[in-house]
């Protein structure tokens, strides 16, 4: 299975290596970097400041070269009537998006001593691993430290751990 990240807008080396490590690590795949691109046409909605985060999973799968293909992007990113969202995915599809926008809060809150840079590493970690779960046919899991759990804040991101669980473990082909 090869993955291939797009970057979308400026993305640092730090983050598309945190991207492919993680994707290498928990799915065993192989990961490409994608040259980087222009926001979608369209994509941003003035009215909120925001970008529409279907337009870059679009492009995603039409400059991406693998069977997945997953857009980075430090814009920030909406779906639908949602405030905001760290990436979105399509069940069982080849393109999805992760945005490093919000995931970029200093702190953890104290849930551990780790500098700022390696909080954010981490959550971009996570936020990869699940959203191309969700491309494998991955749905949001009930395991709070599970990957696939459902994270609407930075907090329940820094909870769950990087790995599948074993149930949703078994779900991957």
């Amino acid at each position: 299975m090869l993955v291939d990240i797009v970057p979308v807008g400026s993305v640092s080396a730090e983050v598309k290596r945190a991207a492919s490590s993680a994707l290498r690590s928990v799915y065993n795949c192989d990961v490409t970097v994608n040259d980087s691109q222009s926001v979608p046409t369209g994509a941003y909605d003035s009215g909120r400041n925001q970008y529409c985060a279907e337009t870059f999973i679009q492009l995603a799968e039409r400059v991406g070269r693998g069977e997945k293909n997953i857009a980075i992007t430090p814009h920030d990113l909406f779906y639908r009537r949602r405030n905001y969202v760290f990436g979105l995915a399509y069940l069982d599809g080849s393109g999805s998006v992760v945005s490093t926008y919000r995931l970029q809060t200093s702190s953890d809150g104290g849930f551990s001593n780790k500098s700022a840079s390696e909080i954010f590493e981490n959550r971009v970690r996570k936020e990869i691993v699940h959203e191309i779960g969700h491309t494998y046919g991955l749905e949001h899991c009930d395991n709070n430290r599970c990957v696939m759990n459902f994270s609407p804040t930075v907090r329940e991101v820094d909870i769950k751990e990087e790995n599948l669980c074993g149930s949703c473990q078994r779900h991957v082909h």
